[in-house]
Protein backbone atom coordinates (compact mmCIF):
# COMPACT_ATOMS: atom_id res chain seq x y z
CA UNK A 1 0.00 0.00 0.00
CA UNK A 2 1.34 3.54 -0.87
CA UNK A 3 1.96 5.92 1.70
CA UNK A 4 -0.57 8.55 3.09
CA UNK A 5 -1.06 12.31 1.71
CA UNK A 6 -3.10 15.04 3.06
CA UNK A 7 -4.79 17.98 1.02
CA UNK A 8 -6.90 20.69 2.03
CA UNK A 9 -9.82 22.15 0.10
CA UNK A 10 -10.80 25.62 0.16
CA UNK A 11 -13.99 27.36 -1.39
CA UNK A 12 -13.81 30.69 -0.07
CA UNK A 13 -11.25 33.65 0.68
CA UNK A 14 -12.42 37.27 2.04
CA UNK A 15 -9.19 39.00 0.97
CA UNK A 16 -5.97 37.85 -0.71
CA UNK A 17 -4.10 38.35 2.52
CA UNK A 18 -6.89 35.50 4.25
CA UNK A 19 -5.86 33.31 0.85
CA UNK A 20 -2.59 33.67 1.62
CA UNK A 21 -2.66 32.73 4.71
CA UNK A 22 -5.26 29.43 4.05
CA UNK A 23 -2.22 28.53 1.33
CA UNK A 24 0.84 29.11 3.89
CA UNK A 25 -1.37 27.40 6.79
CA UNK A 26 -1.49 24.09 4.47
CA UNK A 27 2.01 24.22 4.08
CA UNK A 28 2.87 24.93 7.62
CA UNK A 29 0.93 22.16 8.63
CA UNK A 30 2.54 19.22 6.68
CA UNK A 31 -0.41 19.29 3.66
CA UNK A 32 0.73 17.90 0.28
CA UNK A 33 -1.62 20.13 -1.46
CA UNK A 34 -4.33 22.96 -1.67
CA UNK A 35 -7.33 22.70 -3.56
CA UNK A 36 -10.26 24.64 -4.71
CA UNK A 37 -12.94 23.44 -6.56
CA UNK A 38 -14.47 24.82 -10.25
CA UNK A 39 -17.57 26.71 -9.70
CA UNK A 40 -18.93 30.52 -10.88
CA UNK A 41 -21.81 31.12 -8.85
CA UNK A 42 -21.99 33.04 -5.81
CA UNK A 43 -24.37 33.04 -3.42
CA UNK A 44 -28.15 33.19 -4.16
CA UNK A 45 -31.10 30.86 -5.13
CA UNK A 46 -29.35 28.67 -7.65
CA UNK A 47 -26.87 27.49 -5.49
CA UNK A 48 -29.36 27.01 -2.54
CA UNK A 49 -31.61 24.59 -4.86
CA UNK A 50 -28.35 23.06 -5.51
CA UNK A 51 -27.61 22.38 -1.56
CA UNK A 52 -23.96 23.20 -2.75
CA UNK A 53 -21.59 26.19 -0.83
CA UNK A 54 -20.92 29.01 -3.30
CA UNK A 55 -17.31 29.24 -4.48
CA UNK A 56 -16.01 32.83 -4.03
CA UNK A 57 -12.80 32.44 -6.22
CA UNK A 58 -11.71 32.09 -9.35
CA UNK A 59 -9.53 28.32 -9.71
CA UNK A 60 -6.79 29.81 -12.00
CA UNK A 61 -6.21 33.04 -10.04
CA UNK A 62 -5.96 31.66 -6.81
CA UNK A 63 -4.17 28.59 -7.47
CA UNK A 64 -1.50 31.07 -9.07
CA UNK A 65 -1.33 32.88 -5.87
CA UNK A 66 -1.27 29.82 -3.56
CA UNK A 67 1.49 28.95 -5.44
CA UNK A 68 3.35 32.11 -5.40
CA UNK A 69 3.26 32.16 -1.64
CA UNK A 70 4.29 29.27 -1.17
CA UNK A 71 7.03 26.70 -1.62
CA UNK A 72 6.78 23.12 -1.87
CA UNK A 73 3.15 23.46 -1.98
CA UNK A 74 1.07 21.12 -4.74
CA UNK A 75 -1.73 23.19 -6.08
CA UNK A 76 -4.56 21.98 -7.85
CA UNK A 77 -8.75 22.04 -8.44
CA UNK A 78 -10.75 19.26 -7.25
CA UNK A 79 -11.97 19.53 -10.63
CA UNK A 80 -12.08 21.77 -13.24
CA UNK A 81 -15.17 21.64 -14.95
CA UNK A 82 -13.99 21.17 -18.63
CA UNK A 83 -17.54 22.58 -19.81
CA UNK A 84 -17.01 25.81 -18.20
CA UNK A 85 -13.29 26.59 -19.93
CA UNK A 86 -12.14 26.61 -23.71
CA UNK A 87 -10.02 24.00 -23.51
CA UNK A 88 -6.91 25.46 -25.70
CA UNK A 89 -6.77 28.47 -22.76
CA UNK A 90 -7.19 26.21 -19.86
CA UNK A 91 -4.52 24.16 -20.79
CA UNK A 92 -2.75 27.39 -21.06
CA UNK A 93 -3.27 28.52 -17.84
CA UNK A 94 -2.50 24.93 -16.19
CA UNK A 95 0.67 24.81 -17.83
CA UNK A 96 1.76 28.37 -17.08
CA UNK A 97 1.29 27.10 -13.54
CA UNK A 98 2.62 24.03 -13.60
CA UNK A 99 5.88 26.42 -15.04
CA UNK A 100 5.95 29.00 -12.54
CA UNK A 101 5.49 26.81 -9.67
CA UNK A 102 8.53 24.68 -10.56
CA UNK A 103 6.54 21.56 -11.48
CA UNK A 104 3.36 21.85 -8.44
CA UNK A 105 0.35 21.28 -10.46
CA UNK A 106 -1.96 18.58 -9.77
CA UNK A 107 -4.56 19.02 -12.72
CA UNK A 108 -8.40 17.98 -11.98
CA UNK A 109 -10.58 17.87 -14.76
CA UNK A 110 -14.18 16.48 -14.35
CA UNK A 111 -17.67 16.29 -16.65
CA UNK A 112 -19.28 18.99 -14.08
CA UNK A 113 -22.36 18.10 -12.43
CA UNK A 114 -24.27 20.69 -10.96
CA UNK A 115 -27.80 21.33 -12.80
CA UNK A 116 -28.68 24.45 -11.27
CA UNK A 117 -25.29 25.87 -12.16
CA UNK A 118 -25.67 25.51 -15.71
CA UNK A 119 -29.23 27.04 -15.97
CA UNK A 120 -28.13 29.66 -13.83
CA UNK A 121 -25.53 30.62 -16.15
CA UNK A 122 -27.76 29.85 -19.58
CA UNK A 123 -25.55 27.46 -20.18
CA UNK A 124 -26.72 23.69 -21.98
CA UNK A 125 -26.37 21.02 -19.90
CA UNK A 126 -25.57 17.60 -21.89
CA UNK A 127 -26.57 14.34 -21.34
CA UNK A 128 -24.00 12.12 -19.15
CA UNK A 129 -22.15 9.86 -21.99
CA UNK A 130 -21.94 12.92 -24.16
CA UNK A 131 -19.92 15.42 -21.48
CA UNK A 132 -17.51 11.86 -20.13
CA UNK A 133 -17.12 11.37 -23.62
CA UNK A 134 -15.46 15.50 -24.03
CA UNK A 135 -13.77 14.56 -20.85
CA UNK A 136 -12.04 11.93 -22.46
CA UNK A 137 -11.02 14.10 -25.88
CA UNK A 138 -9.25 16.99 -23.61
CA UNK A 139 -7.80 14.46 -21.17
CA UNK A 140 -5.75 13.04 -24.51
CA UNK A 141 -5.16 16.85 -25.58
CA UNK A 142 -3.20 17.33 -22.01
CA UNK A 143 -1.49 14.14 -22.68
CA UNK A 144 -0.68 15.60 -26.27
CA UNK A 145 0.55 18.89 -25.03
CA UNK A 146 2.77 16.98 -22.22
CA UNK A 147 5.06 15.58 -24.91
CA UNK A 148 7.35 17.89 -26.79
CA UNK A 149 7.11 19.55 -30.53
CA UNK A 150 4.28 20.30 -32.39
CA UNK A 151 0.87 19.70 -31.18
CA UNK A 152 -1.49 17.49 -33.67
CA UNK A 153 -4.43 15.84 -32.20
CA UNK A 154 -7.82 15.47 -33.27
CA UNK A 155 -10.54 13.71 -32.17
CA UNK A 156 -14.76 14.81 -31.17
CA UNK A 157 -14.28 18.05 -29.15
CA UNK A 158 -9.86 18.87 -30.27
CA UNK A 159 -8.55 20.02 -33.72
CA UNK A 160 -5.13 21.32 -32.85
CA UNK A 161 -2.29 21.50 -35.46
CA UNK A 162 0.56 23.49 -36.45
CA UNK A 163 1.96 25.06 -33.29
CA UNK A 164 4.11 23.84 -30.20
CA UNK A 165 2.07 23.60 -26.99
CA UNK A 166 4.52 25.72 -25.09
CA UNK A 167 4.78 26.54 -22.08
CA UNK A 168 5.92 22.89 -21.09
CA UNK A 169 5.18 21.66 -18.04
CA UNK A 170 8.19 21.24 -15.43
CA UNK A 171 7.40 17.55 -15.37
CA UNK A 172 4.33 15.50 -16.32
CA UNK A 173 1.45 17.21 -13.94
CA UNK A 174 -0.15 14.33 -13.15
CA UNK A 175 -3.98 14.29 -14.34
CA UNK A 176 -6.27 13.76 -11.70
CA UNK A 177 -10.13 12.67 -12.70
CA UNK A 178 -12.80 13.10 -10.35
CA UNK A 179 -16.33 11.45 -10.74
CA UNK A 180 -18.80 8.87 -9.01
CA UNK A 181 -20.35 6.90 -11.85
CA UNK A 182 -18.84 3.93 -13.82
CA UNK A 183 -18.11 5.24 -16.79
CA UNK A 184 -16.55 7.93 -15.66
CA UNK A 185 -14.43 6.43 -13.30
CA UNK A 186 -13.64 3.30 -15.58
CA UNK A 187 -12.15 6.29 -17.89
CA UNK A 188 -9.93 7.12 -15.18
CA UNK A 189 -8.91 4.03 -14.54
CA UNK A 190 -7.87 4.26 -17.75
CA UNK A 191 -5.92 7.60 -18.41
CA UNK A 192 -5.90 9.29 -14.70
CA UNK A 193 -2.57 9.52 -12.31
CA UNK A 194 -4.82 10.32 -9.43
CA UNK A 195 -8.27 9.12 -9.09
CA UNK A 196 -10.88 11.48 -6.93
CA UNK A 197 -13.19 9.46 -5.24
CA UNK A 198 -16.72 11.48 -5.17
CA UNK A 199 -20.54 10.72 -4.61
CA UNK A 200 -22.52 9.73 -7.57
CA UNK A 201 -24.18 13.00 -8.31
CA UNK A 202 -26.69 11.82 -10.81
CA UNK A 203 -29.12 14.22 -9.74
CA UNK A 204 -27.70 17.54 -10.04
CA UNK A 205 -27.37 18.22 -6.77
CA UNK A 206 -25.68 17.82 -3.64
CA UNK A 207 -28.19 15.27 -1.00
CA UNK A 208 -29.02 12.28 0.89
CA UNK A 209 -28.93 10.56 -2.91
CA UNK A 210 -25.26 11.16 -3.45
CA UNK A 211 -24.37 10.32 0.25
CA UNK A 212 -26.32 6.79 -0.06
CA UNK A 213 -24.65 5.96 -3.43
CA UNK A 214 -21.40 6.34 -1.32
CA UNK A 215 -21.17 4.44 1.33
CA UNK A 216 -18.51 1.95 2.21
CA UNK A 217 -20.11 -0.79 0.38
CA UNK A 218 -20.80 1.72 -2.49
CA UNK A 219 -17.47 2.60 -2.28
CA UNK A 220 -16.13 -0.81 -3.46
CA UNK A 221 -18.12 -1.24 -6.18
CA UNK A 222 -16.85 2.41 -7.38
CA UNK A 223 -12.98 0.70 -6.72
CA UNK A 224 -13.81 -1.99 -9.06
CA UNK A 225 -15.25 0.24 -11.51
CA UNK A 226 -11.69 1.51 -11.45
CA UNK A 227 -9.73 -1.31 -11.74
CA UNK A 228 -11.81 -2.60 -14.63
CA UNK A 229 -10.65 0.73 -16.53
CA UNK A 230 -7.04 0.46 -15.48
CA UNK A 231 -6.32 -3.35 -15.79
CA UNK A 232 -2.68 -4.01 -15.25
CA UNK A 233 -2.10 -0.03 -14.34
CA UNK A 234 -3.78 -0.35 -11.32
CA UNK A 235 -1.12 -0.28 -9.13
CA UNK A 236 0.07 2.72 -10.57
CA UNK A 237 -2.97 4.93 -9.58
CA UNK A 238 -3.74 6.75 -7.20
CA UNK A 239 -6.78 7.02 -5.30
CA UNK A 240 -7.96 10.39 -3.54
CA UNK A 241 -11.02 10.73 -1.62
CA UNK A 242 -12.75 14.31 -0.01
CA UNK A 243 -13.61 13.91 3.26
CA UNK A 244 -16.06 16.61 2.69
CA UNK A 245 -17.94 15.60 7.00
CA UNK A 246 -14.27 15.52 9.02
CA UNK A 247 -14.79 16.21 13.31
CA UNK A 248 -11.68 15.50 15.26
CA UNK A 249 -13.82 14.93 18.26
CA UNK A 250 -14.13 12.17 21.16
CA UNK A 251 -17.85 12.49 21.11
CA UNK A 252 -17.89 10.93 17.58
CA UNK A 253 -21.29 8.74 17.78
CA UNK A 254 -23.47 11.57 18.17
CA UNK A 255 -22.40 13.96 15.48
CA UNK A 256 -22.26 10.83 13.59
CA UNK A 257 -25.66 9.94 14.22
CA UNK A 258 -27.17 13.27 13.50
CA UNK A 259 -25.34 13.08 10.30
CA UNK A 260 -26.81 9.97 9.43
CA UNK A 261 -30.40 10.62 10.39
CA UNK A 262 -30.09 13.64 7.49
CA UNK A 263 -29.17 11.14 4.77
CA UNK A 264 -30.90 8.15 5.92
CA UNK A 265 -28.24 6.05 7.24
CA UNK A 266 -27.62 4.25 10.86
CA UNK A 267 -24.75 5.57 12.89
CA UNK A 268 -22.59 2.81 12.22
CA UNK A 269 -22.60 3.37 7.74
CA UNK A 270 -22.27 6.94 8.44
CA UNK A 271 -18.93 6.61 11.17
CA UNK A 272 -17.83 3.77 8.02
CA UNK A 273 -18.67 5.87 5.27
CA UNK A 274 -15.40 6.83 3.32
CA UNK A 275 -16.39 10.64 2.71
CA UNK A 276 -16.81 10.92 6.31
CA UNK A 277 -14.29 10.85 9.27
CA UNK A 278 -15.67 10.95 13.29
CA UNK A 279 -13.26 10.68 16.05
CA UNK A 280 -10.09 11.41 17.74
CA UNK A 281 -7.38 11.48 16.66
CA UNK A 282 -6.28 8.07 17.22
CA UNK A 283 -9.37 6.55 16.12
CA UNK A 284 -9.16 8.57 12.62
CA UNK A 285 -6.12 7.62 11.80
CA UNK A 286 -7.22 3.59 12.26
CA UNK A 287 -9.90 4.23 10.19
CA UNK A 288 -8.08 5.37 7.53
CA UNK A 289 -5.61 2.86 7.54
CA UNK A 290 -8.31 0.10 7.30
CA UNK A 291 -9.35 2.37 4.79
CA UNK A 292 -6.23 2.07 2.87
CA UNK A 293 -6.46 -1.63 3.38
CA UNK A 294 -10.13 -2.40 2.26
CA UNK A 295 -9.94 0.70 -0.55
CA UNK A 296 -6.47 1.14 -1.48
CA UNK A 297 -7.21 5.11 -0.29
CA UNK A 298 -4.08 7.08 0.54
CA UNK A 299 -4.52 10.36 -0.40
CA UNK A 300 -7.45 12.33 1.29
CA UNK A 301 -8.71 15.85 1.54
CA UNK A 302 -10.52 17.54 4.03
CA UNK A 303 -12.41 20.62 4.51
CA UNK A 304 -10.14 24.06 5.30
CA UNK A 305 -12.67 24.08 8.42
CA UNK A 306 -10.60 21.12 9.58
CA UNK A 307 -7.17 21.99 8.92
CA UNK A 308 -6.15 22.52 12.39
CA UNK A 309 -8.02 19.98 14.29
CA UNK A 310 -6.79 17.92 11.12
CA UNK A 311 -2.98 18.80 11.14
CA UNK A 312 -1.78 16.07 13.91
CA UNK A 313 -3.35 13.18 11.76
CA UNK A 314 -1.33 14.45 9.35
CA UNK A 315 1.79 14.72 11.28
CA UNK A 316 1.35 10.99 12.03
CA UNK A 317 0.32 9.60 8.84
CA UNK A 318 1.67 11.43 5.99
Amino acid sequence: MGEFRFALQSFNATSGADWSEQARKAEALGYSALHLADHILGPGPAFERANHPPQTLAAVPAMAHAAAVTKDLKIGCRVFCIDYHIPIVLLKEAMTIDLLSDGRLELGLGAGWVKEEYRALGMHMDDASVRIDRLQDIVQAVKCWRQPGLMKITNRTINWKDFEAVPQPVSKPPIMIGGGSPRVLRLAGQEADIVSLNFNNRTGMIGADGVRLSTASETACKIAWIEQGAGDRFSAIEIEIGAYFTFVTEQAKPVALQFGQMFGLSEDEMLAHPHALFGGVESICEELERRREAFGITYVTVPMEAADAFAPVVARLA
